[in-house]
């Protein structure tokens, strides 16, 4: 890897050995950072706020490194004799971990913030508060289909330094990023693509504002010969400042970029490419048909990968081919099986309100709707009345359920509401209120952590679940 690099970054690798280096945070990027900076010599040193025998798999994977672990009770004492920390996206820099070594002036960086600074190729970014793995990865496909030599990864759950390995300076790396591994950014992408913001992880970010600044600065460091793909239809977005070209991407109308006209995405008006040059639109690409992913929402997705992938020079007959060709990606808006003439659909991703609306608005079919787990302090109200219009039940669980039921309450919904006192009983009960013909959701509009590790774990247990059913429903016939 080291031939491919710039000298700026052989000299940032050479400047970990030797020295130690804390890491807080044993999650994925954790991990991948343990394995990175041991491999380039450094002296590491891992804060996590679980115990040893919750991260047992974990440390037995590291057990031929050299490494000191700090497990269980986070101090700030913990990491100050440390050279430079790196913090996983899951802890907060406000964590007395991380807040008190750097108001003694020891550098606080992350493995995102790492790999801009080391990575030899150009990176197409992408952010939002939903679409991002979706849009992520059909872009990540995009390029390839068009022989481009691409890497795709970030919080899409693929963790960045070690595919770096075989990274060249032609290499795209396609990264989703979300806004907490965004807060910190000092360097933007190539080209960022900004799908959407609306409120969301308000339970770690102060206010809006600073979610907001958060995923802002995917653009607000381009230069002026890069590429910003932004919302055309999002007020929030096309506010954002930042020095890259615009290309929009629009339900509503025609743009510079890509938009819907009728059942048609069309690419037209001035697209800009990298380089300060701009591309022939070639009209009318897609049919909303073509798209084998439900939901309006699903067709913003397709038209921002659409728009980014132009911009980098990739044909429209590969862009088309990919799409026509797309599945979902698991745990959104997933078709898990047919049981008993009821669909079981897993969109365990949707951890926000405005998700869960996204998965309603996706289907005609009456819908048993399963929600909760733990809160964000995002606004319920628009969430329960779209419940109370598209919703035969709602089978609620964890620790929101109480806020749920209260928002429905207030939105007059009419629905039949339960709650389950585990996430194992959300599916039988859910089987019981559905009819033939219904649509049974996982589409929570809550974060998994208050049962489960994740929303994959989430939604792994729907399918688990669904499964049974499926036994039990052969065995009856």
């Amino acid at each position: 890897m080291d031939g491919n690099l710039t000298e700026s970054a052989k000299e940032r690798l050479r400047g970990f050995r030797g020295r130690t280096i804390g890491i807080v945070g044993l999650g994925r990027e954790g991990l991948d950072l343990v394995r990175f900076l041991c491999g380039h010599g450094a002296q590491i040193t891992v804060s996590d706020s679980a115990n040893a025998p919750t991260l047992a798999l974990t440390l037995d994977s590291l057990r031929d490194l050299p490494v000191r672990y700090l497990l269980g009770n986070q101090l700030g004492s913990d990491l100050m004799n440390c050279d430079e920390i790196l913090v996983s996206p899951g802890v907060a820099r406000s964590a007395p971990v991380v807040a008190e070594p750097a108001a003694a002036g020891i550098p606080v960086s992350s493995a995102t913030r790492l790999y801009f600074e080391l990575c030899p190729g150009p990176v197409l970014a992408v952010t939002g508060s939903s679409g991002k793995t979706t849009t992520t990865t059909l872009i990540g496909r995009m390029l390839r289909a068009a022989g481009l030599p691409t890497l795709v990864g970030g919080n899409i759950g693929t963790p960045m330094l070690a595919q770096m390995e075989s990274a060249t300076p032609s290499t795209w790396s396609v990264l989703e990023l979300s806004s907490f591994q965004l807060e910190d950014m000092t360097q933007s992408p190539r080209v960022g693509a900004v799908l959407n913001i609306t409120p969301n992880h308000l339970d770690r970010h102060v206010d809006m504002e600073e979610y907001i600044q958060a995923k802002g600065n995917l653009i607000r460091f381009q230069r002026e010969d890069d590429v910003a793909v932004l919302n055309a239809d999002d007020p929030i977005v096309c506010t954002l400042p930042g020095h890259g070209r615009a290309v929009f991407f629009s339900l509503q109308g025609p743009v510079d970029g890509t938009w819907l006209e009728g059942n048609q995405l069309v690419a037209g008006g001035r697209i800009p490419a990298l380089g300060g040059t701009h591309i022939d639109a070639p009209g009318p690409f897609l049919t909303t048909t073509q798209i084998p992913l439900r939901g309006l929402h699903n067709v913003a997705n397709v038209l921002a990968a659409s728009a980014a992938a132009l911009s980098v020079g990739c044909p429209v007959a590969s862009i088309a081919e990919v799409v026509r060709s797309f599945r979902p990606v698991p745990h959104r808006i997933e078709i898990v099986a047919e049981v008993e003439g009821v669909t079981y659909v897993n969109d365990s991703i949707a951890t926000s309100p405005e998700r869960s609306m996204a998965a309603l608005a996706s289907f005609e079919e009456p819908i048993v709707l399963i929600a909760g787990g733990r809160d964000k302090h995002l606004p319920m109200e628009d969430w329960a009345r779209a419940i109370g219009e598209r919703v035969r039940a709602v089978v609620l669980v964890g620790e929101a359920s109480g806020q749920i039921r209260a928002a429905l309450k207030a939105a007059a919904a009419r629905c039949p509401v339960e709650s389950a006192g585990s996430f194992a009983q959300v599916v039988p009960m859910a089987r019981r209120l559905a009819r033939r013909g219904d649509v049974v959701l996982l589409s929570p509009g809550c974060t998994s952590f208050d049962e489960f590790r994740d929303y994959e774990a989430r939604g792994e247990a729907f399918r688990t679940a669904v499964r049974e059913l499926q036994k039990d429903d052969s065995i009856a016939g």
